[in-house]
């Protein structure tokens, strides 16, 4: 097993909860802007250390009062917003376990999550979560309220705690320690029943910890402002709770939205204007595709094309040269660079807002072609990795010296080896510690201080990690070949008009694809194509429309030999959807799911 350790220095342990942070920066700098919430109007309210701090306090003194103990567990079921936070605080504050939950689970998800957790609570944002969990009220004997936030109950629990002593609370907080468990975070499942992760307080700490320790410089730099993200990435899911931590014990501000829609997400970033972002590769391809079709319908089409060539050129030559691989860019490429710094990507940074500086991104791949092209256009970008079980990332580009298209090096404090199989194991101060009630699982996953990830990965010689796939995902075909879909998926959604695509071929002779389109890149293409009369759905049968795909699928078949390349494909008349359980909620295909749903379609794939 190869094993490459960072060389940033270790992160100090951290003592205490997670809570502690936010009450010693009350009184160390109490006018500091720590949090803005978003008003009807649509105006960012600023919310203080102080205020934060008095807010979380009062709510915990609520929910003392409302019979929630240290130790008890209470879900959070909501869409990312400011009380998600509020609520966090609260509860670390009393030594309370949150138990985030997605809010488009199904009931009997809800049932399952509440159940195995024993939660005594459930915060939910409006009347159809609370329907979703008081349908399976019945089964869960421990929990003891639902709490609603669009029926105002941070105000009604607030006002319950108001006899509390402020003594109580802190005599709870301060009772804290580090190694006590701080979350139940759920897989997402992409095999199989969710399992609960018990992460600890000095794993979210590690975690917030080593992402300051290795990127607080770069999220500092903004020319004198103080450094603001806008969090949009669910709250439910660990790398939104790991951003939120890291910014408040970095003395960030946090404004949050709870839609990823481009419609509802750029104008949040027009007005908030963040320093910096996390976000998901799908974010920048959305990003990505809408400018391209703007360029297009403004007939600059050409233009931007060949400003996304320059911008790609010029980031490549520049990685090269950081690491002793090349000149850097040429005088003429860096002419033509600096006349698009001018005209084009100006415009693509103010998109975000016109502050964004740095980017830091995971979840899944992000297109190298793509990561070169925001890098190029002035965004620097951080390409990272992790897991539920790794507290979010335990990978990523370090500041300076990123080498795009891999997930980059352990974070400080972190180490990855490679197994003789090939499988990525880590191991570092963010890796949890178990799953709650699932002590096989558990042991067959943490072995000598090291978690196997079940994915599929490589380091290279500078100790960068690119991950190649999930060993449960791999396909072997009839004659015996083995391959990892996800590098073959992830080149045929580099083209604008597929927006998914499944690789199948287990005991298959060949391997072949079931490919979903864009709905807005196709009815764009319909457009420029002269159809767009035509309901977008009814054409999947033209024969120039599957020449293009096809084009895409060729594309991608470069990089591989015959044998794992894709022979026939099919597009879907709609995308894989959450609603249809092909999804998970961090848009994760579900594979068993999704070939049963569509198995009349695959197995016409291999008809004579």
């Amino acid at each position: 097993m190869r094993e490459f350790t960072t060389h940033a220095p270790a992160v100090p342990e951290a003592a205490g909860g997670l809570a502690d942070s936010l009450y010693d920066t009350a009184e160390r700098a109490p006018e500091l802007v720590q949090l803005s919430w978003r008003a009807e109007d649509g105006r960012w309210q600023d919310v203080t250390a102080r205020e934060f701090r008095n807010q979380v306090l009062a709510l915990a003194k609520g929910l003392l009062t409302h019979g929630v103990r240290y130790g008890d567990r209470v879900a959070l079921m909501s869409r990312t917003r400011y009380e998600w936070t509020l609520f966090d605080y609260a509860l670390w504050s009393i030594g309370a376990i949150t138990v985030p939950v997605y809010p488009t689970a199904a009931a009997e998800q809800v049932r399952w999550i509440l159940a195995e957790t024993q939660a005594v609570a459930c915060l939910v944002e409006d009347e159809d979560a609370a329907m979703t969990v008081g349908a399976v009220c019945d089964a869960l004997p421990d929990l003891a309220g639902i709490w609603q936030l669009d029926r105002d109950c941070v105000a009604a629990i607030t006002e319950d705690g108001r006899g509390v002593p402020d003594a109580l609370v802190h005599r709870q907080r301060l009772g804290v320690a580090a190694q006590n468990i701080a979350t139940v975070v759920y897989t997402s499942g992409t095999t199989g029943r969710p399992k609960g992760c018990l992460i600890t307080h000095a794993n979210l700490a590690a975690e917030a910890d080593a992402l300051l320790a290795g990127w607080g410089d770069v999220l500092r730099d903004t020319g004198g402002d103080q450094p603001a993200t806008l969090l949009f990435l669910p709250l439910a899911h660990v790398y939104g709770r790991a951003v939120q931590i890291a910014a408040i014990r970095g003395g960030f501000r946090i404004g949050h939205i709870p839609e990823v829609s481009t419609d509802a997400l750029l104008p949040a970033l027009a007005s908030f204007r963040p320093s910096f972002l996390h976000a998901v590769p799908y974010v920048f391809e959305k990003i990505f595709q809408q400018a391209r079709r703007a360029a297009d319908d403004a007939g600059r089409g050409e233009l931007f094309e060949q400003a996304r060539q320059v911008a790609v050129e010029w980031a490549a030559a520049r990685e090269q040269k950081a690491f002793g691989r090349g000149p850097g860019p040429g005088a003429a490429l860096r002419l033509r660079h600096l006349a698009y710094e001018r005209t084009v990507y100006p415009k693509l940074r103010a998109v975000l807002g016109g502050r964004v500086r740095s980017v830091m991104c995971g979840g899944s791949t992000l297109r190298r072609e793509l990561g070169l092209f925001f890098t190029g256009a002035g965004l620097r970008l951080y390409e990272g990795y992790g897991l539920t079980e790794t507290t979010a990332a335990i990978t990523a580009n370090p500041a300076g010296r990123q080498k795009l298209g891999t997930v980059g090096q352990p974070v400080p404090g972190a180490s990855v080896a490679i197994a003789d199989d090939g499988e990525v194991w880590v191991s570092g101060g963010s890796v949890f510690g178990g799953y709650l009630n699932h002590p096989r699982c558990t042991a067959e996953s943490l072995v000598d201080g090291w978690f196997a990830t079940g994915d599929l990965g490589r380091l290279d010689d500078d100790g960068y990690l690119t991950i190649t796939g999930r060993k449960k995902d791999l396909i072997v075909t009839s004659s015996g070949k083995n391959l990892a879909p996800t590098a073959l998926e992830e080149r045929v959604e580099a083209n604008v008009l597929v927006s998914q695509c499944l690789v199948v071929g287990d005991d298959r002779p060949y391997v072949a694809a079931l490919i979903t389109l864009d709905p807005a890149a196709l009815a764009h293409w319909l457009k420029t194509h002269g159809r767009e009369q035509a309901d977008p759905w009814t054409v999947l049968a033209d024969e120039e429309l599957h020449v293009e795909v096809q084009r895409a699928v060729a594309a991608a078949n470069t990089a591989v030999s015959r044998a794992e390349s894709i022979r026939a494909f099919r597009l879907l008349p709609r995308e894989f959807s959450q609603e249809q359980g092909l999804l998970t909620p961090s848009l994760k295909l579900r594979r068993a799911a999704i070939a049963e749903y569509y198995a009349a379609d695959i197995e016409e794939l291999y008809l004579p």
